[in-house]
Formats: C-alpha cells, structure tokens, sequence
C-alpha cells in the first residue's frame, strides 16, 4: 500500500511555521514511515511531481507569485491545511493592509532610514518581480482551505497531531489549551 503524499510551502510569513514542523524532532522519522513528501523545502523538491494528499501552507498572499503558489497547491492537493495566523488571517504580514501599497513601497524604497544607495529614487519595476496585491490575503481568500492550525507558529505537537490524524484518518482535535488566548 502507498503512503499518504505531504506537500507543504511558504507564502508571505517568517518561516516559524516550518520550524515548529521541525521542531516534531525525533518524530520526523516516524513521520517519514507515514508519509511521503513531494514539494516541500523540508525535502528540497521543488515542483509538484505528483498528485498530494495533504498540504500544508504557511503565510498569507502579499503578491502574484504567492497567489499562484496557493492555487497550485489546492489544485495538486486533495487536502489543504492553513498553518499559522499568517495563513489563517494575513498575521503580522497584514499589518500593511490598512496602508496604500504606493505608500508601503516608497517608505521602503524611497523614504525609509536604510535607503541610502538608492540615489536615483528608483521604484523596483520588473516584468518579472510579483505584483504586490492591494493588501495581504489570508489563503482561504483565495482557495478552498480544509483545515485550519492555529498559533504563531502552532506547536510542534499540533502539527503533529494534525498530520497524524489526516493521515490515519481519525478525528483532528485541536484542545482548548491550542486556541486559548488568556
């Protein structure tokens, strides 16, 4: 019988959420008796080279690239799991949401104190950067998400918890103690 395939990425967000993926430690090896990954930094594969059972996504959408990432995902993944406040509402990325992009990009290109080198006052302008979108996107926005882990980042127990539950089948609990805020 094959194992279960696990995809997982970044969009716009800090990459805590991969490192509490990591922080499953010795568990990984169980995990990889469980699973099979495809493309995934934890793997280093980066294109899609079959269809996935699960999907995990970390971080909102700031821009194009993080858009198309997000519906590759849902298209090659029977099962989508928005990992972390980024990816469940923008989190600290979408702070920037109450400010007019024109606005974000000359504080950081133009106005901003570490802008020095930037003599000419130049607005980067390539066919081939991301459009940044009119704010930050939390992904069940833009896709169908199935399954939501809170946290910033959740504990490496959720996420443990989580994939262990999708891939066997049984019910996914998230515990008063995962969504408490007092």
């Amino acid at each position: 019988m094959s194992k279960p395939v696990l995809a997982t990425t970044s969009l716009a967000g800090c990459f805590g959420c991969h490192m509490s993926f990591l922080d499953i430690d010795e568990r990984i090896l169980k995990l990889i008796e469980l699973v099979e990954f495809n493309k995934s930094p934890v793997v280093d594969i980066k294109t899609f080279t079959k269809e996935c059972d699960i999907g995990l996504i970390e971080g909102g959408c700031c821009n194009s690239e993080n858009v198309e990432v997000l519906k590759e995902f849902r298209k090659h993944c029977k099962i989508l799991v928005s990992v972390g406040e980024c990816a469940i509402m923008g989190g600290l990325p979408a702070l920037r949401n109450g400010i007019p992009v024109k606005e974000c990009l000359e504080e950081a290109y133009l106005n901003g104190p570490t802008v020095g080198l930037n003599t000419e006052n130049i607005l980067p302008n390539d066919d081939e950067l991301p459009m940044i979108l009119d704010r930050v996107y939390p992904c069940h926005e833009i896709v169908r998400i199935d399954y939501y882990l809170p946290g910033c980042p959740p504990t490496a127990d959720l996420i443990w918890n989580a994939l262990v539950a999708l891939v066997t089948g049984d019910e996914m609990k998230l515990p008063y103690e995962v969504v408490k805020f007092d």
